[in-house]
């Protein structure tokens, strides 16, 4: 097989293969046409993430929330991916990846693949789903249709509710241009005085009420219903625009028209000359609405006079600005979704408690049951519970004599936080890791933190140059006259609502040789320590790439040795260089390797001899795929660990990533047979990604209908299957 240089063509395209090739030749594992953009790949991910929108399989208001979801991740993308990129290019900075794209030329192909994206995303609403919606008795309405008695509920909720919250922001001479704050939406106003001069005004919609305004009274309670109510509603930025006379008495107010903004929501972090970490982040997080506009979005009716106005004023360009259909945020959707309709939704769902976890006998606690096997938990198909159970029961336990835990996103209202600050009110000797640099969770961090250290709690805020991602836990207890620890490690974070909505996975073990590496780990963590040579834990930045590495070459040697190499990896993301090259050499090798890659994946399958014994997939479905397995067949010895770590060169250079092994071979059976497997064996919600970064839906080459692994999940947990 001949390769030709890359120099010559775009960076995104495979090398070609000369089918008259004589001379079999090495591939160059570094061309850049091997690589797909890791930003690209991002954005293929939203595409399968709209295709749940429009799939007529899910329930309608499960569709209307997958649109919603859409919004948000382009938003966070534009926050954080495009920021950055917009950085490089004003710096002069090019930092390329496997692909070799520079940062302008990638910008280029996210404004063309976001605006496909999002005119597909309004067409469906509005051609598809809105009919829908009122044919189900969901009215979302213009409010231009509403009838007089709709026109006066709504003129009276302005007056009553909207109106206080309202505040007016003249721009001209003497004022300056209001600054408009991240992601959030506004009206540019154009009014008239009565020297018919114009004058500009801004006014934010607030975000502190209902973005679905009603606009039907509500229905009379009955012990009965037979028909399902109905609901009409308009958005609230119409309800201000309609009633901006009551804001600019005795002027004419000429036109109004919506826009929305997104800014860099990078925190820089100069942690080497940060004297406080907590005090930087604090910071970082209130100039967070500060930074530069990213993205402008406007309905395709502004004027460009409008425009114009915005452009000069938020020094955007043109190709910061999209035109789309409203509504201009897309994430607003989500209030939609929330209505009281569990007909239009997926069946509710409790988590089941698995059978390891119930006692043997009478007297059996906790402690027994994890002494007795080691315990793996599915969420959310398990219930996380028993997570937070045992961390209550310790914190109350006179035995136990500490409780030490990273914590990462535990959101707000946690239970976990709570049980750790019962713990300290019991005079355990408390030690949590929280990583404030968590994006987007810096406030609830902080505020978590001074909790515990208010009622004190050891709490340390992470390591100067690295993340801490990995997700353990570990309770010492006196037990006689010795000391066990209880471990939980995770693919999770220690966030019970999340646990709800995410795949995961757990596992309890008092395995001694485990609990050291923890030990080990929590003192690397929060003091000072050297350690390299952990007896079963893969830690990065420490040994995790190495043994990845070191693993895969196993595979190829037992291929080699015609030994059937075997790999099955699934994670969030792929896109680490030197792990790739070391995947297309293990199927140049005959490596049979299964990859299941929820979101971006910088690997090219299927090419003719360099990744033809590669497939990859994406589940994209009603629980967000989070976990991350490695299977490793090892000539039928095989190995399974489960961690924290994606193959991203930032997991693995520059955070605190754990891998656990499993070890039981009961766990290792129930991952292969019951988890792997399913997902595998998915024909429904399992996409599988061409050579060309596009994805197919499998159903569509299936000739019967096939499995949906989550609702196979879902049912085995229902018939308490068991373990």
């Amino acid at each position: 097989m001949g390769t030709t240089s890359s120099m010559a063509k775009k960076a995104n395209e495979p090398t070609p293969v000369d089918p008259k090739a004589t001379v079999a030749l090495t591939p160059d594992l570094t061309d850049p046409g091997l690589y797909i953009n890791r930003e690209l790949g991002l954005l293929a991910f939203q595409r399968r993430v709209l295709e749940e929108a429009m799939d007529d399989g899910n329930p309608l208001l499960e569709r209307v929330k997958f649109l919603a979801i859409l919004g948000s991740n382009l938003d966070e993308f534009f926050m954080v991916r495009v920021a950055g990129l917009m950085a490089q290019v004003d710096a002069g900075t090019v930092e390329v990846g496997p692909d070799r794209m520079t940062p302008a030329a990638q910008l280029v192909a996210i404004r063309r693949d976001v605006k496909k994206l999002l005119a597909d995303a309004h067409k469906h609403l509005e051609d598809k789903l809105r009919p829908e919606l009122l044919a189900s008795g969901i009215e979302l309405l213009d409010i231009g249709e509403l009838n007089d008695k709709q026109k006066l509920r709504v003129r009276t909720y302005f007056q009553e509710t909207v109106f206080p919250v309202l505040t007016p922001l003249a721009f001209d001479p003497g004022r300056p241009f209001p600054h408009i704050s991240n992601l959030s939406l506004n009206l540019a106003v154009l009014i008239r005085d009565a020297n018919n001069v114009e004058h500009f005004a801004r006014i934010k919609v607030p975000d502190s009420l209902p973005q679905l305004v009603p606009v039907t009274a509500p229905a009379p309670k009955r012990k009965l219903r037979r028909a399902p109510k109905r609901s009409s509603v308009v958005w609230l930025e119409q309800v201000i625009a309609e009633n901006l006379a009551s804001l600019f008495p005795g002027m004419e107010v000429v036109e109004s028209h919506p826009f929305h903004v997104t800014r860099d929501a990078e925190v820089a972090i100069k942690e080497l000359e940060a004297e406080d970490l907590l005090e930087t982040i604090e910071e970082g997080v209130r100039q967070r609405r500060f930074g530069d506009v990213v993205r402008l979005m406007v309905t395709d009716s502004m004027p460009s006079h409008i425009l114009e106005i915005l452009m000069n004023n938020l020094e955007v360009n043109s190709n910061e600005v999209y035109r789309v259909r409203r509504p201009l945020a897309l994430k607003r959707l989500m209030a939609l979704s929330q209505l009281d309709r569990p007909e239009l939704k997926e069946q509710a769902f409790v988590p089941a408690i698995p059978e390891t976890l119930r006692p043997v006998a009478e007297d059996e606690d906790l402690y027994s049951i994890i002494q007795r096997n080691q315990v793996l938990l599915h969420h959310p198909f398990d219930s996380f519970q028993p997570v937070v159970d045992l961390l209550r029961r310790s914190a109350h336990d006179p035995n136990v004599l500490a409780i030490k835990m990273v914590l990462y996103r535990v959101g707000r209202n946690s239970p976990v936080v709570e049980a750790l600050l019962e713990a300290v009110e019991e005079e355990k000797q408390v030690a949590v890791l929280v990583e404030l640099k968590a994006r987007f969770d810096e406030e609830s961090n902080i505020e978590w933190a001074r909790a515990l250290e208010r009622v004190g709690a050891h709490v340390v805020y992470g390591l100067v140059g690295l993340k801490i991602h990995c997700k353990v836990a570990m309770i010492v207890r006196r037990e006689g006259d010795k000391i066990r620890r209880y471990v939980h490690v995770a693919t999770g974070n220690y966030n019970a609502v999340t646990a709800h909505l995410y795949t995961d996975l757990g596992l309890f073990t008092c395995d001694e040789a485990i609990a050291e590496d923890v030990t080990d780990l929590f003192n690397y963590l929060t003091g000072y320590s050297a350690k390299s040579n952990y007896k079963k834990l893969l830690v990065a930045p420490v040994n995790l790439r190495q043994r990845l590495l070191a693993m895969i070459e196993r595979e190829i040697d037992h291929q080699k040795q015609g030994r059937q190499g075997r790999l099955i990896f699934k994670m969030n993301s792929l896109v680490d260089g030197p792990l790739i090259r070391t995947l297309y050499r293990a199927s140049q090798a005959g490596v049979k390797i299964d990859l299941l890659v929820r979101g971006i994946c910088c690997l090219r399958p299927g090419l003719a001899g360099i990744s033809e014994n590669i497939e990859v997939s994406s589940i994209v479905g009603r629980f967000l795929e989070h976990s991350r397995v490695y299977y490793f067949g090892n000539g039928g010895e095989e190995e399974v660990y489960l961690g924290s770590a994606d193959l991203m060169p930032r997991n693995l250079n520059r955070r605190v990533e754990v891998l656990f092994p499993l070890e039981d071979p009961k766990l290792k059976t129930r991952v292969r047979d019951e988890i792997l497997a399913t997902y595998l064996a998915d024909h429904v919600k399992r996409r599988r990604m061409r050579s060309d970064g596009t994805y197919v839906r499998l159903r569509q080459l299936a000739s019967k209908p096939g499995l949906n692994s989550q609702d196979a999940l879902v049912e085995k947990a229902r018939a308490g299957a068991g373990r």
